[in-house]
């Protein structure tokens, strides 16, 4: 049996609201109170938007044994596929969804519940499946993937011995991820929750908010982020309280980004590597070079194919990754990029990864993505070589000064034809950019310039 928490005693620290502490005592408390409302059955979908009563809400489904799902999106189309795949399905949140007709569970941020048990942390089957976590897939069908109790403990057991070695302290993590995304779901709830550390509850996105999180707990601080957020923080220059650690994932961090962060915020980077399919799979010091190392227990191989093969650890069974991967051994490799964004243009072979690292590295941007679109996209002609096309969000540069900088970074194969400035780029929540979304973006961009043309 695995523990629900690691906290040790009653007055332990699990998390932070509005600068008030809840103790391991009170969130047991919550989450007992939490279950009791739940219905017999589940899976449950965990919409609820404040992390702690996130956290509460999940403690609740597990002390019930109901999974937890974990979907990419929560637009009514994927409510109504999930909700045909379970029929038992339900909706625990702290806003109603009005877009569905799913029942729903209200977790009300209502007075704390009675401490009134001893202290006495319930205790999961190692092999109960605590989540489905799912990708979209090429069709766009939610895929699922399954996470037990116990891998999920090994897992966040792994991230806390990476990150928090050297800490003299308890740690609280300030996320600006979402709870229900699998980075943020790992390395801002589940990182505290079983080494003993703790969580602010709010979901910072604006840099005024992150360094007020920040600002209303206590040291050592753990800020957990994203590229996008991290240089939106740096360049609004707000004051931030001493960190002890910055953790990034969901997008590659360029060198010179890092560098600025550790400069300015006074604490080390790391970056996570990894995918839903797997989970968090290796970690880097950005500054110390492009070399990843696998976490604890994790390996990596090559197959006969030229495929790349994650398991041990954490990783349940053998994943397959999507990435281009240099091995330097089972447990150290270079990452290249993922294999559906490998560009070969004119016998040359690059990654977008590279191409948009190249164009994010241009004094000026602020934000940059190169797209590859199909032949049938672009100008709607049938040619056999595709231009990749770039948008950036750059106020104080023009176009061809962009390309003037691309042409001294990158082979004049992968130049854009054309850079369009934007004034923003479609990101989500996690601060990622949703191939569909650069899609609409281009495609609404390119009827414009047809528009215009006599």
């Amino acid at each position: 049996m695995s523990r629900l928490i690691s906290h040790a005693s009653a007055e332990s620290i699990v998390a932070w609201r509005a600068g008030h502490s809840v103790s391991a005592a009170q969130y047991l408390a919550d989450v007992a109170r939490a279950a009791r409302s739940l219905p017999e059955r589940g899976p449950v979908l965990n919409l609820c938007t404040d992390r702690y009563r996130f956290a509460v809400g999940l403690g609740a489904a597990l002390t019930r044994r109901h999974t937890c799902l974990l979907p990419p999106t929560h637009t009514s189309e994927i409510l109504a596929r999930l909700h045909s795949d379970f029929p038992d399905l339900y909706i625990l949140s702290d806003q109603p969804r009005r877009e569905t007709r799913l029942p729903q569970i209200a977790l009300p941020d209502g007075p704390p519940a009675p401490i009134d048990q001893p202290f006495n942390v319930p205790e999961i089957e190692p092999d109960f499946i605590a989540a489905l976590v799912f990708t979209s897939g090429s069709t766009g069908q939610p895929t699922a993937h399954a996470k037990t109790w116990g891998k999920l403990q090994i897992n966040a057991r792994a991230e806390g011995e990476r990150l928090t070695v050297g800490f003299d302290a308890d740690f609280c993590l300030v996320g600006t991820v979402p709870a229900q995304h699998m980075y943020g779901f790992e390395s801002t709830l589940l990182l505290a929750l079983l080494n003993g550390g703790s969580f602010d509850a709010s979901h910072a996105f604006y840099p005024a908010d992150i360094c007020a999180a920040l600002a209303k707990v206590p040291e050592p601080r753990v800020l957990v982020t994203t590229p996008f957020h991290l240089r939106t923080l740096l360049d609004a220059e707000v004051p931030c309280p001493p960190l002890a650690l910055i953790v990034s994932a969901t997008a590659p961090l360029s060198p010179q980004l890092a560098l600025r962060a550790e400069e300015t915020l006074g604490a080390p980077l790391v970056e996570i590597y990894g995918c839903t399919e797997a989970g968090q799979l290796a970690s880097r010091r950005t500054t110390a070079g492009a070399t990843w190392q696998t976490l604890p227990g994790v390996r990596l191989d090559e197959t006969a194919d030229g495929r790349f093969i994650a398991s041990g650890g954490h990783v349940e069974g053998e994943v397959a990754l999507s990435d281009e991967l240099i091995l330097h051994s089972a447990t150290e490799f270079t990452l290249l990029g993922r294999s559906a964004d490998m560009v070969n243009i004119a016998g040359k072979r690059t990654s977008l990864a590279h191409l948009n690292h190249q164009l994010n590295s241009i004094p000026g941007v602020q934000d940059g993505v190169f797209y590859l679109p199909t032949p049938a996209q672009d100008e709607g002609l049938a040619i056999e070589v595709q231009r990749p096309i770039a948008f950036a969000v750059a106020p104080d540069l023009s176009a061809s000064q962009i390309l003037t900088a691309l042409r001294r970074l990158i082979d004049p194969a992968f130049l854009p034809r054309p850079v369009h400035l934007v004034d923003a780029l479609p990101r989500n929540s996690t601060g990622k950019l949703p191939t569909h979304a650069v899609a609409s973006l281009a495609q609404s961009l390119g009827q414009a310039r047809n528009e215009h043309r006599p």
